[in-house]
């Protein structure tokens, strides 16, 4: 290796640790917080609906600002965007820290989620930008592996931090580790290129597109509370559908849109935004059931419930690093493909083992298949969609999958709600023994997994049995939630191996093997 090349490989490290540090930083805040919501509550006060801000606030704007972010960095620089984004990420962080009442806490999360979109939608096109074919797929699956460590980790490290400070402390130490990564950003990323003339910059597009995903964003966020059904979840809908629809035609007329519509005349694109948008859809919506399996059903603690998943987590880490060195030699439709047939026999275990006739210990073979299905399926997602646009187009490429990775896990857990608590209300609508006016409010707590309140509207002589009844109830709810999600996950599998194709890739495809001397046909 030539001096040059271990300067620009050594440079190329630095910028994938800023990257998978700075993003670390914007994925534990997602769940870090949900751990101290009671302690936030009572040193702050306010209502219930503000202290649900704090989430949902931080969520909307982090979501609704992914497309945005991804394509004016294609425009002004992607450097500039990501420094910019840090630097807002670690001034709200501030703020959230010192906030003096909920009011100030939510605005200050609000602004939060707007600097975590802007650090999101430029990482992975930084790592684009300084690697190059199967060096670019490792080292997307090492960041896209070290973010899914640290969201398993949040609600662990929030809690110590809760137990060992205050709250105030998990926005606080976000400055010093934010400074940090400012003045690496300043000193070790690459430049910029000229910046390219602001009047050709789609802002129309870009502004429609915020106020469309946010309202989307806001209305599965608030749409079980709200009630599916209700008119103020259709308006909300409905206005978003309206405002997309505007969107795509003004696409369709500007020059230089901010999501080029032409991108999804190529088939290994449409595959990416498909398996982002299904994988988020079936892991994370169907994650929040088999946790209230667990915890309402088994009557697990949070930290007993941890160490389950720990059987997730584990082998996921180490898949998504195997996956990323797989993509040397075979197609990531094969990859893919091969992981969400995993997933699916993973989901197909897990439904049959939530039950409470069997042992708890029946859900570990399943849990173990979806963390290996998992990680083999996620690094080469992840790195799709960058890899069949030129480096220059990056952002937009990585902004359209990041939002659909958000879509995903909203409309996913909306819809496995729905699923669940039809089928909780099966079950426990005729065997639960309360009284008139109770039944409907206890099969409503039963169905948020708050066993707790349900037994509430359940008189004293009857609680044991509907205790059980309800636990049973949950139980089944889950399984049914994870076999449907167990076929999500062959419908997604069907859809990398149909549409993604090597010819597609300007980047990262598998590489033909040589024997003495002569290639071998490559990977179908």
């Amino acid at each position: 290796m030539s001096a040059t090349d271990a300067t620009s490989s050594r440079q190329a490290r630095i910028v994938l640790i800023i990257t998978v540090v700075a993003s670390a930083l914007l994925v534990i805040d997602i769940t870090i917080v949900s751990v101290a919501l009671p302690e936030i509550q009572s040193d702050l006060g306010g209502s219930l609906a503000a202290l649900q801000w704090i989430i949902i606030g931080y969520t909307v704007t982090f979501g609704a600002f992914q497309q945005a972010a991804g394509s004016l960095s294609d425009r002004l620089g992607r450097r500039s965007m990501f420094m910019g984004g840090i630097a807002l990420f670690t001034l709200s962080s501030l703020a959230c820290g010192i906030a003096p009442n909920a009011i100030t806490l939510d605005a200050a999360r609000c602004v939060q989620g707007v600097g975590a979109a802007f650090v999101l939608a430029n990482a992975m096109p930084l790592i684009a930008q300084v690697y190059d074919g199967q060096a670019r797929n490792m080292a997307i699956a090492v960041w896209g592996t070290t973010l899914g460590a640290c969201g398993a980790v949040a609600p662990v490290i929030g809690g110590l931090l809760v137990d060992l400070t205050e709250w105030r402390y998990l926005f606080l130490i976000n400055v010093p580790i934010g400074a940090v990564a400012l003045f690496l950003c300043r000193s070790r990323l690459p430049a910029d290129p000229p910046r390219s003339s602001l009047a050709g910059i789609d802002w129309t597009g870009a502004g429609l597109l915020v106020l469309t995903l946010g309202l989307v964003n806001f209305a599965l966020t608030r749409g079980e509370d709200q009630g599916w059904g209700s008119a103020t979840t259709l308006v909300q809908l409905g206005v978003s559908a309206v405002l997309l629809t505007g969107f795509l035609i003004l696409e369709r007329r500007v020059p230089s849109p901010t999501l080029d519509l032409a991108l999804f005349k190529v088939p290994t694109f449409v595959a990416a935004a498909l398996i982002a948008f299904f994988s988020r859809f079936a892991t994370i919506g169907g994650s929040v059931y088999y946790i209230l399996y667990f915890q309402s059903a088994r009557g697990l603690s949070p930290l007993q419930t941890g160490l389950m998943m720990m059987a997730i987590f584990a082998p996921q880490l180490g898949m998504g690093l195997v996956a990323g060195k797989l993509q040397a030699k075979y197609s990531p439709s094969h990859i893919i493909g091969a992981g969400f047939g995993i997933l699916a026999i993973g989901g197909l275990a897990m439904s049959w083992s939530f039950d409470l006739d069997q042992a708890i210990w029946a859900a570990l073979p399943g849990l173990l298949l979806w963390g290996v299905g998992g990680g083999l399926a996620g690094s080469p997602s992840m790195s799709l969609a960058v890899n069949v646009v030129p480096k220059e187009r990056a952002g937009m490429a990585s902004g359209a999958v990041n939002s659909l990775f958000m879509f995903g896990a909203g409309i996913g857990a909306a819809v496995f709600g729905v699923l669940f608590r039809s089928r909780i209300e099966d079950r426990a609508g005729h065997d639960l023994r309360t009284g008139s006016a109770d039944h409907d409010a206890a099969v409503s707590a039963a169905a948020q997994g708050d066993i707790s309140r349900a037994l509430e509207r359940v008189p004293g002589e009857l609680a044991a049995q509907a205790r059980r009844t309800l636990e049973s109830a949950i139980a089944d709810g889950a399984s049914f939630v994870m076999m449907w999600a167990a076929l999500v996950c062959i419908g997604t599998a069907g859809v990398a191996l149909t549409l993604v194709r090597k010819k597609d890739l300007l980047n990262g495809a598998p590489e033909p093997a040589e024997k003495e001397g002569e290639a071998a046909p490559e990977p179908a």
